[in-house]
């Protein structure tokens, strides 16, 4: 199923399902950013709901397994919250799901997969690997930059953005988060087992988790929603940064708690 937003930023969904309720003041909920991003990335979203929830934007930079960094979330995370993940964030979101989903109240999926790497990209990644162990780490390189956001955002504020979390994060956070997403495991056969109430939105110009990915994990979570983000890359949050920020407040304001 698809949202779709109207000129003031206000969800319509194509169903019967009666307006829900305001969001609920200060809902837990817990941010989960992407490879090379820091909290910044959900900046924009976190100030636009700020009078609606308890934010707390997950440190993925530590640990190099997809279940360590769940692990670690868990234990910082309050008993029960709602999950809001990117890319590298929604492996790890998947892996919350699989340890513990009686404490995640919804979920929304941001510009990911369920799939573990294709032997072609798995062998890329290692290269990029091998070549930052013997050189310098420079960050959001203009080939990556062209792969992760659509053409109008290659230039200005969401580059710049990009490079400077990059920068921050370093290298061998990087490592580790490439080792994590290297040896992740196929989580499809988990999906249709999660219940969950589950967002799923995907960049229309996605060219590291294309929208095929996102539309998949839609279609075996059950009863999962599915948007789509016109003329956007891998990294809404930062592209579409107001559609991004009324999407999750519809979303969260769904959350049964």
């Amino acid at each position: 199923m698809f949202t779709d937003f109207d000129a003031f930023g206000f969800a319509a969904v194509d169903d019967h399902a009666p307006a829900p309720s305001a969001v609920p003041s200060l809902m837990p909920t817990v941010f989960l950013p992407g490879l090379l991003c820091d909290a910044a990335l959900w900046r924009p979203q976190i100030d636009a709901l700020a009078p609606h929830v308890a934010p707390l934007v997950a440190d993925l930079t530590l640990d190099d397994s997809i279940p360590a960094m769940a692990r670690r979330v868990l234990a910082v995370a309050p008993a029960r919250f709602a999950l809001v993940a990117l890319s590298m964030g929604g492996y790890v979101a998947l892996e919350i799901l699989r340890q513990a989903p009686e404490r995640v109240s919804s979920v929304a999926l941001l510009d990911t997969s369920a799939r573990a790497d294709s032997a072609e990209r798995a062998a890329q990644r290692r290269i990029g690997m091998a070549s930052l162990e013997r050189g310098r780490f420079v960050g959001i390189t203009r080939a990556l930059l062209d792969r992760l956001v659509h053409p109008d955002k290659t230039e200005g504020p969401v580059a710049e953005a990009l490079k400077a979390m990059a920068l921050r994060v370093g290298g061998a956070a990087f490592l580790r988060q490439q080792h994590a997403i290297l040896d992740r495991v196929d989580m499809r056969p988990v999906l249709p087992g999660l219940r969950v109430p589950t967002l799923v939105a995907v960049g229309d110009g996605d060219q590291i988790t294309p929208p095929h990915e996102a539309e998949e994990i839609a279609r075996l979570i059950p009863g999962a929603h599915l948007h789509r983000f016109d003329a956007c890359g891998h990294l809404p949050a930062l592209e579409q940064p107001g559609e991004t920020a009324a999407l999750l407040k519809w979303w969260l304001a769904r959350d049964p708690g």
